[in-house]
């Protein structure tokens, strides 16, 4: 684990970088890399990000003229907002990673270097951090990819990991001229028809256990591909139970390749999503955690049941699963 004093001596002593967005990258990976990737081309280093095959055009206005296609092989590989070995991107599986800034706690990492702060709502809060650590000032566009980073990991400021430095992110990205009226109606407003027909088919299909406390979501590829629907419209969606009322944990069905089964998992004290996810092989915080489970989307959905009875203040609702 190394300090945020030592991340900047480390960007310092090398001169060539390449930055790595998780896979299903959103916002805060996007605008992590971004931001990371500006500073240092304003320092005068060799800076790129990978280009991950599943960047979708919501962020590409952040990406444009930062992508390298592949790497040359001598570059210092970052990772911003990967929390373990198997969400590095496509092609980069085995990746050699020098440096890890995350804010997501595991036990164990997969880089040389390591840099953590569990309690930042978003990454995005880290590299604003790092960026002044290393005297880059913020410009418009360093600015508007920290406020898409933070804006996405907080719901626009909505959830329970908000703290008051993200809002002094917010603030300064702001005062450097990022447009964030414009950005929120594009993350968080506009919406395509595709979008509302998927929510319409979940306000149908989700069913409800423990008194209503719980909800389960699936989307299978087969809904996906009949509704015309692409990662852009499906990139928060794993929050969409938690907005019934009464829903104290949500949890999100999709298929994952040919054999696997995602789980996202939506919570609110005193429940936690991380330790839900942890027993059936994943992670995350506790407002928000994932898995991914063999075996395929019904798999999936009896694992995740199987964890749920297992809570303690679900003990009395344990029939209901």
């Amino acid at each position: 684990m190394r300090s945020l004093s030592e991340v900047a001596a480390l960007l310092r002593e090398n001169d060539d970088f390449l930055l790595l967005s998780h896979r299903r990258p959103d916002g805060d990976t996007v605008g992590s890399c971004a931001a990371l990737c500006l500073g240092l081309r304003a320092m005068g280093k060799r800076a790129a990000i990978y280009a991950n095959p599943q960047f979708t055009p919501k962020y590409a206005p952040l990406l444009e003229g930062l992508v390298a296609p592949a790497p040359r092989g001598c570059e210092a590989l970052v990772s911003l907002d990967i929390a373990s070995r198997g969400l590095l991107p496509f092609g980069m599986e085995d990746a050699a990673v020098l440096l890890r800034i995350d804010h997501h706690a595991t036990e164990v990492s997969f880089a040389v270097h390591t840099h953590v702060e569990p309690d930042k709502a978003a990454c995005g809060e880290i590299v604003c951090a790092l960026l002044c650590e290393l005297g880059v000032p913020l410009s418009r566009p360093i600015a508007e990819a920290l406020y898409v980073a933070v804006s996405t990991d907080t719901g626009c400021f909505r959830y329970s990991n908000v703290t008051p430095n993200t809002f002094r992110v917010a603030a300064a990205c702001l005062a450097a001229g990022a447009d964030a009226h414009g950005w929120n109606r594009r993350l968080f407003e506009v919406k395509r028809r595709a979008r509302l027909e998927l929510e319409a088919y979940l306000v149908k299909t989700t069913r409800f256990y423990a008194g209503g406390r719980v909800c389960v979501s699936r989307i299978p590829d087969a809904v996906m591909q009949s509704l015309g629907l692409t990662e852009d419209d499906v990139d928060d969606i794993s929050g969409f139970g938690r907005c019934i009322e009464g829903v104290e944990i949500a949890v999100m069905l999709r298929e994952a390749g040919q054999e696997g089964g995602k789980v996202s998992v939506r919570a609110g004290a005193p429940f936690d999503a991380a330790r839900i996810c942890a027993r059936i092989g994943g992670g995350g915080h506790p407002g928000a955690g994932g898995a991914t489970v063999p075996g395929g989307i019904d798999a999936a959905e009896a694992a995740v049941l199987a964890s749920l009875k297992e809570e303690p203040e679900l003990n009395a609702w344990q029939t209901e699963f």
